[in-house]
């Protein structure tokens, strides 16, 4: 299980649904630390390590060209790089050993981060700066990851220990954890770059000789942003589409009343009638192919749990605490309980917003479900 705010809390089956068996055309094979693996001409493979249980992110190096500041008339070749890693000395190691040994000699041109995660935006000032590199995002992310780096995050603080305490989670000492996670963010994502260039949803980007189209995601955070060639069959997708575990979709403090789950699984009807030959590129795990068999195994995990809420407050009203054993099978310390907790309200959100379930406060101030007749 994962501890950062990527966190997935929810495993299913890598096994086949319907359609097209899941296929890993690499195999086993993973990229060192600080080495890389071509997947697709121009496209590197890097692969950083990560101090949680979900031990490792995915980065990508695409070949580039773009105009020379100091001379816009001339291209200067160079890469792109996609996601970034978390801020800490054995992550910038990786990124001096990635310069020496993959680089090619060539600069990196700019940095594109798909959201504003701390495994994934971590660096972004540290390689902006090293190579005086624009960062280039969507604006929703970016503005998130504003507020988050100056302690302004869903992570920690009163107002989660708040939110938590109203869905039943009410044990002082393990709130008090959570009350300090205040700093989680910006302990890893130390810095902000002072400017960026907006991704929006469709927007079309070149990178060296291929062209990219924008797909925005939502549920697992405010705008992330994956990149498709359709043409030569490429998915960078971020954390929307993983091969092997389920996206961290969370409602927060920020957002109480949010259906991030709905948006989630609506997001996911984006990418299901890629080809099935698309190479997908994931954030965690190994390059596959068959993305939609893996979305229909993802629909059909979340469709297993609502149900399962669904029985569990037929008999009498639930808090969302209450629930966690019903969604969660094994034993979870504070820090996942904290996304465990996000994901049982998205689930119960998505319920009652649908009409299934209903929701009241009691006078303990804590809020229970309860299934509709």
């Amino acid at each position: 299980m994962s501890t950062s705010p990527t966190e997935r809390v929810m495993q299913t089956p890598d096994a086949r649904v319907d359609g097209t068996p899941m296929q890993y055309p690499l195999d086993e094979q993973l990229p060192p630390t600080g080495g890389a693996i071509e997947v697709a001409p121009g496209i590197f493979w890097l692969r950083m390590g990560l101090p949680f249980a979900l031990n490792h992110i995915n980065l990508w190096l695409l070949r580039d060209r773009l105009p020379d500041p100091a001379q816009p008339s001339v291209l200067r070749e160079g890469w792109t790089a996609v996601d970034c890693g978390i801020d800490n000395p054995a992550t910038r190691q990786a990124w001096q050993q990635v310069e020496q040994q993959v680089l090619q000699g060539l600069p990196i041109l700019r940095v594109l981060v798909t959201h504003m995660h701390p495994d994934h935006m971590g660096l972004a000032h540290w390689l902006c700066e090293r190579w005086q590199a624009p960062l280039w995002m969507s604006t929703s992310e970016y503005q998130s990851a504003l507020l988050a780096c100056s302690g302004l995050s869903n992570f920690g603080g009163a107002p989660t220990v708040a939110f938590f305490n109203a869905h039943g989670w009410q044990q002082p000492e393990e709130l008090a954890q959570v009350q300090a996670r205040v700093g989680y963010y910006p302990s890893m994502v130390p810095q902000i770059p002072g400017a960026y260039v907006r991704l929006m949803a469709g927007m079309q980007v070149r990178i060296g000789d291929r062209l990219w189209q924008c797909i925005s995601g939502y549920g697992h955070s405010p705008e992330h942003m994956a990149l498709l060639d359709a043409q030569k069959q490429v998915l960078i997708s971020g954390d929307m589409l993983l091969p092997a575990i389920s996206t961290n979709v969370s409602v927060y403090a920020m957002e109480p009343d949010g259906n991030p789950l709905q948006w989630f699984l609506d997001s996911l009807d984006h990418m299901a009638q890629l080809p099935d030959t698309t190479l997908v590129l994931p954030s965690h795990g190994r390059p596959f192919r068959g993305a939609a068999t893996r979305i229909a195994q993802l629909k059909s995990h979340h469709a297993e749990r609502l149900t399962e809420l669904l029985q569990a407050c037929r008999a009498q009203a639930c808090c969302a605490h209450e629930l966690l054993p019903v969604l969660f099978k094994r034993p979870l310390d504070v820090h996942q309980t904290t996304f465990a907790m996000g994901e049982a309200v998205a689930h119960l959100n998505l319920l009652c917003l649908s009409g299934q379930m209903r929701r009241e406060r009691g006078a303990d101030g804590v809020v229970r479900f309860s299934t509709t007749p």
